[in-house]
């Protein structure tokens, strides 16, 4: 039975810019986006795998660091195994590429063609498949691709595109064509949310999504993906090798101190984080992030405040209109003043409910402390 051990990464996006950062916290997050390639090499290693696929956009633009293409060929180099590398929107191949200008070690391939081509690896049982964008936009790549299987040989596809996203110009792909493909696995890029193991026919793919968030559109856990490949099946395990997460923490600070109520709200162990913190509710004045600051700050690497509390008005000072709205409050006026007091908050909150929906809109007050 053929079978192979696969780490299978991508977007890490090395030397992205972090602009939501002050200057001296991106620089340290570069640095350890760089970590991010000995970690995959030590991930190798102690998985004991035997192929790696690096599914484009490894760097955020042709624009590197050279601290950055020293530990890109330093990391690899130590990997026991074959890594294959297919260049994506960020990182296109190109003369004047860090891919074309870097002295890679003899265990890397990068895929440098618009065109699938093939690497025959005889003494995993494998063939590995690629292409490369060449320019910050691809067309369909496996469109009309096709492979049969050669006896004995896993076919493994390592490629960077979209699967089923219309009029996409970042090598659009159909499930249609991955189950023509003959692959036994797609190794996607591109997407940076993990997908979990997919199916199309007889083809497995994935993407493991970035493996570090760089802002608030990635938050939570980030990962690379081992997957074990053989000709009865595939299984995918996520591993974390992230350094720090990026989250939004909601807190309703209705009729209590913001302060406590973040604190309430706030799970432990966050100093290594970056956190967003969004206030909700209502207020008599707007909250002092000043304040909350000072407070707060020790508690992450990284902190942003944001205020998205509505100022508390008068719910009955529009009572006496003659208006639909005045008839509604009345009513709910004559339930509110005969109710217990454990009700009058519902029949409060009901009316404040029943004002936006006649106004179609609530009167927020926005502050951000960036």
């Amino acid at each position: 039975m053929s079978k192979i051990k696969i780490l299978h990464a991508a977007d890490l996006h090395l030397d992205s810019p972090f602009e939501g950062l002050p200057a001296g916290k991106a620089a340290i997050r570069r640095g350890e986006q760089r970590a991010l390639l000995a970690r995959i090499a030590e991930l190798a290693r102690r998985e004991g795998v035997q192929l790696v696929l690096l599914a484009g956009d490894l760097l955020d633009s042709e624009n590197t660091y050279y601290e950055t293409g020293e530990e890109l060929c330093r990391s690899l180099s130590q990997i026991a195994a074959p890594v294959f590398i297919s260049p994506g929107n960020h990182d296109f191949y190109s003369p004047k590429s860090a891919y074309a200008r870097l002295k890679l070690p003899e265990n890397v391939h990068v895929f440098t063609s618009g065109d699938i081509e093939a690497v025959t690896l005889p003494e995993l049982g494998a063939r590995v498949f690629g292409a490369a964008f060449t320019d910050k936009c691809s067309g369909a790549m496996l469109r009309g691709f096709h492979a049969e299987h050669e006896d004995g040989l896993l076919n493994v596809l390592c490629i960077h595109g979209d699967v089923d996203v219309k009029d996409s110009a970042y090598d659009p792909i159909s499930e249609d064509e991955l189950r023509a493909s003959g692959m036994d696995y797609v190794a996607l890029g591109h997407v940076h949310k993990a997908s979990g193991l997919k199916k199309a026919g007889d083809t497995w793919y994935s993407w493991p999504g970035c493996p570090e968030g760089r802002g608030f559109d990635e938050t939570g856990e980030k990962t690379v993906s081992i997957v074990e490949l053989s000709d009865s099946g595939c299984r995918l395990t996520p591993v974390c090798i992230a350094s720090r997460r990026y989250e939004i923490l909601p807190v309703e600070v209705t009729g209590c101190d913001p302060l406590l109520a973040v604190h309430t709200v706030l799970p432990e162990n966050t100093a290594r984080d970056v956190y967003r913190i969004v206030l909700t509710g209502e207020v008599d004045t707007p909250p002092d992030l000043s304040r909350l600051r000072r407070n707060l700050d020790d508690c992450f690497f990284s902190l942003q405040l944001r205020d998205e509390t509505r100022l508390r008005q008068d719910v009955w000072e529009r009572a006496e209109e003659d208006s639909l709205r005045g008839i509604f409050l009345r009513k709910l006026r004559e339930k509110y003043n005969s109710a217990q007091s454990e009700e009058r908050e519902l029949i409060e909150q009901a009316a404040r409910w029943g004002l936006a929906a006649l106004d179609n809109m609530e009167e927020v007050v926005r502050h951000e402390d960036k």
